[in-house]
């Protein structure tokens, strides 16, 4: 389905076949301009060098059965392909990453003997995996999109909040290894709604997590949205839906949330939001939130402070590409790639859309600078979902990790030159501002094809190195291990609020190894619907001390940590100025 540049043919579909084909010629004009581009960036690795990066498929080696359903029968309902997101989290605080993979199901229920539904894999460690869902009192059968995890009532474990077609779930860890569904309690179904993106934040810095639900379209099951392109049914584009708005809930510290979507102004900004991220654009303390929108203008809402923020996308440079382009935007992740104290942002999107690194200038904006860097330039004719900036090579600074795949296994059928199922893409970061295409260089975890979703980030066996798990729609997931060889040194932090919310959601972390200056943010909740847990990862490069490491607690006091060793976890403890090493309990 060629969505972004040629509209499915329908009554009331306003592209023309003149107009069709004129974008298509102009698409392919912009292939060839970008190609062109691509051969004037950065060449590091000549024919035969070896790649700095390795990622290794382990898929089949991991004990990893589940199976992703789209809930597809034929009639091409809108939330299929959208679906779905995943989380890393360590849910019974052994100090290993669990995966919480999100599941679709069929929308007509009842006519279903055996739903699938949503599945918790523990880590054993070495990754390897068990299923413990119906131990850990898990399974969600709706038709699951986004994930997130975090301490929402700070008592020391990871809960999860599902985003669904239909009503959402909250799980309350228990601390047992065991998760009750308090979603009624708490007050957070969201409704029949449809679901997207989903991020905890401390809205107004009380010490407690809020929560940013994310909703596409309003779609209805009973509603006929039969399109049709060449005629061959294809998928409906998110305009033939009128836009949703989103949903903020205040966390009441007693464990109910109060829907404050209308005071914050959260409610006066209708879109069709699918992947966001949680974060302060402007150094200011606070936190904003940042929605990619599906063909609609992103949003960027500025907090001031008190949890009520101002939509200003348009004004900071984040609204559209650079060519004013509102873009299929799918997912985004934030971090400084060019190390200067900023947090900048990689998003995703639809093909012949270039992925989009929005550099943050400091100055209140960002600015495109996706052909400038060669950021994604090679995703091009790409559909475009998960999305990380991730130091695979532990060289001290961000690379780019994108998952791709298309709508529906037809589309070929559509145009020739597309895949239903194709490579992901890994992009180098060079040290210099810009990135190269390392993909075909950087081991057989990136010539597995997949129509990939969701994908999360986190060091599954504790060995150093951030892998990766993607999941992969009415497939297996892929997991890949970073084998990557080097002698480079590391450091991974994790943060323990005491009168701020106890994960750190929200606080910035600077690491100082000599000239080595790194800066992240917690978050909870990025890439496309997922959440990649709490720990914070800085590769170090050859650097075998750190200076210090300080911490801006969110709403708190900055705070310096000294006589850290490298090449280990630690947990930093608000307002105490020591670190614990962390070897078998992340509590």
């Amino acid at each position: 389905m060629l969505r972004s540049s040629t509209q499915p043919v329908a009554p009331n579909s306003a592209h023309s076949a003149t107009n069709s084909l004129w974008s298509r010629m102009r698409n392919r004009l912009q292939w060839l301009m970008l190609m062109a581009l691509a051969c004037t960036l950065p060449q590091v690795h000549g024919k035969g060098a070896e790649c700095p990066i390795v990622l290794t498929d382990v898929t089949g080696q991991t004990g990893i059965k589940f199976h992703h359903n789209d809930g597809s029968t034929g009639a091409y309902r809108i939330v299929e392909y959208v679906s779905a997101g995943l989380a890393l989290l360590d849910y019974d605080g052994d100090g290993l990453l669990d995966i919480y993979f999100v599941n679709g199901a069929p929308l007509e229920q009842e006519s279903v003997d055996s739903l699938p539904r949503d599945a918790l894999y523990r880590n054993l460690g070495a990754c390897k995996f068990a299923d413990v869902t119906d131990v850990a009192g898990l399974g969600d059968t709706k038709h699951g999109l986004g994930v997130t995890a975090a301490d929402y009532d700070n008592d020391g474990d990871q809960d999860l909040y599902v985003n669904n077609y239909g009503n959402n779930v909250l799980y309350r860890n228990n601390g047992n290894g065991h998760f009750d569904d308090v979603t009624g309690a708490a007050g957070v179904e969201n409704g029949d709604r449809v679901g997207a993106m989903v991020s905890f934040l401390d809205a107004n810095c009380d010490g407690q997590l809020d929560l940013f639900v994310g909703n596409y379209v309003k779609a209805f099951l009973k509603q006929s949205t039969t399109m049709t392109f060449r005629g061959i049914s294809v998928y409906p584009a998110p305009l033939t839906y009128p836009r949703d708005t989103n949903t903020l809930y205040r966390n009441m510290g007693n464990g109910t949330f109060k829907d404050v979507s209308v005071q914050s102004g959260i409610n006066a900004h209708p879109g069709t939001a699918m992947g966001g991220v949680c974060f302060d654009y402007d150094n200011d303390g606070d936190t904003d939130i940042f929605v990619c929108n599906d063909m609609t203008a992103n949003f960027l809402f500025e907090n001031d402070g008190t949890g009520k923020f101002k939509e200003v996308g348009l004004l900071g440079g984040l609204a559209y590409d650079i060519t004013g382009k509102a873009q299929g935007s799918m997912g985004v992740d934030c971090g400084d790639y060019d190390r200067d104290g900023w947090l900048d942002l990689m998003m995703t999107n639809y093909q012949d859309e270039v992925p989009v690194l929005f550099r943050n200038s400091g100055k209140g904006y960002f600015d495109d600078v996706s052909r400038l860097t060669g950021a994604g330039v090679s995703a091009l004719r790409l559909v475009t979902w998960g999305v990380g900036f991730v130091d695979f090579d532990n060289d001290g600074d961000l690379d780019i990790f994108i998952a791709t795949g298309h709508l529906e296994d037809k589309v070929r059928m559509q145009d020739d030159s597309l895949r239903y199922e194709t490579t992901n893409i890994l992009l180098m970061n060079t040290g210099n501002g810009k990135f190269v295409d390392v993909s075909s260089k950087a081991g057989d975890g990136l010539q597995v094809k997949r129509a990939s979703r969701g994908t999360v980030f986190g060091d599954l066996d504790n060995d150093g190195d951030i892998d990766v798990v993607v999941l992969n729609s009415r497939r297996r997931p892929t997991i890949l291990r970073n084998d990557s060889a080097n002698d480079n040194h590391w450091i991974q932090i994790r943060l323990r609020g005491e009168k701020v919310n106890r994960d750190g959601v929200g606080s910035h972390v600077k690491v100082v190894a000599g000239d080595l200056v790194q800066v992240a943010e917690v978050h909870s909740g990025h890439s496309y619907q997922s959440h990649s847990g709490m720990r914070l990862h800085f590769g170090l490069a050859k650097h075998d001390r750190l200076d210090h490491v300080e911490v801006q607690w969110l709403g708190g006091k900055t705070e310096r940590f000294r006589n850290i060793s490298v090449d280990r976890k630690v947990t930093l403890v608000e307002g105490t100025g020591q670190h614990q090493t962390t070897t078998n309990s992340e509590k």
